[in-house]
């Protein structure tokens, strides 16, 4: 049953929520950050490791609930985005406490890592990128005679199955990256998840308005059946 009067609403989509994949992108983050700047033995490194997963989680955990209880899956979205709240927080202390700069996020730099995030790109962007592209179609006609037994040994090891390409340069500019260019990647990413938890929470919040919670479909399928 996936109707709109069903009891047991679709739900559990939570792999194609945008925000679940940049929030994924800043918890994977936030551990190469941690690893590389802050000791593993400390509880700041524990704590910020754990409000990124948290806010990964609740995400995908509110979603599997959404099918009987949008309530509920209001309520865990509220806690993913506070936990992403908190890790913003940590990001701000470390850069302060440590002499570093938070970018302002109207900055040139700031909008320019928004856009590229977001799948905008500049004009030389989109045209370096179309250069990029025409040498490797040459190079693939030049050789695909060569290369077409090999095509199951190619390298995977960038590629993934939740994330986009800028996030997936994000993530490799971590490994290399100063402290205050890491952490303050990682600002932009949870201020992004943060934006799309709180459309996300409009959303929900409004259908829980206009179509209610499970109790009144419960209370509407049972009087419809008798």
């Amino acid at each position: 049953m996936n109707g709109s009067d069903d009891l047991i609403l679709p739900h559990g989509g939570f792999r194609r929520l945008r925000s679940f994949v940049v929030a994924l992108a800043a918890y994977d983050g936030t551990i190469i950050f941690c690893d590389r700047f802050i000791d593993k033995r400390s509880r700041t490194h524990d704590q910020m490791v754990q409000a990124a997963r948290s806010g990964v989680q609740n995400i995908a955990e509110g979603s599997l609930a959404s099918g009987t209880s949008k309530k509920t899956e209001l309520k865990l979205t509220g806690v993913a985005r506070a936990s992403l709240g908190e890790l913003i927080r940590d990001y701000e202390d470390y850069l302060r406490q440590n002499g570093l700069q938070i970018w302002d996020k109207d900055s040139p730099k700031v909008r320019g890592m928004r856009a590229r995030l977001a799948g905008r790109l500049t004009k030389s962007e989109r045209s370096d990128r179309s250069d990029r592209s025409d040498r490797s179609d040459r190079s693939d006609r030049s050789d695909r005679s060569d290369r077409s037994d090999r095509s199951d040994r190619s390298d995977r090891s960038d590629r993934s199955e939740f994330f986009d390409e800028p996030l997936l340069a994000a993530l490799r500019a971590l490994r290399t990256s100063s402290a205050e260019v890491g952490a303050n990647i990682l600002l932009c990413l949870s201020h992004q998840a943060s934006f799309l938890l709180r459309r996300q929470m409009e959303r929900q919040e409004h259908d829980l308005v206009q179509n209610g919670g499970f109790t009144e479909r419960l209370y509407n399928y049972r009087k419809e059946h008798r």
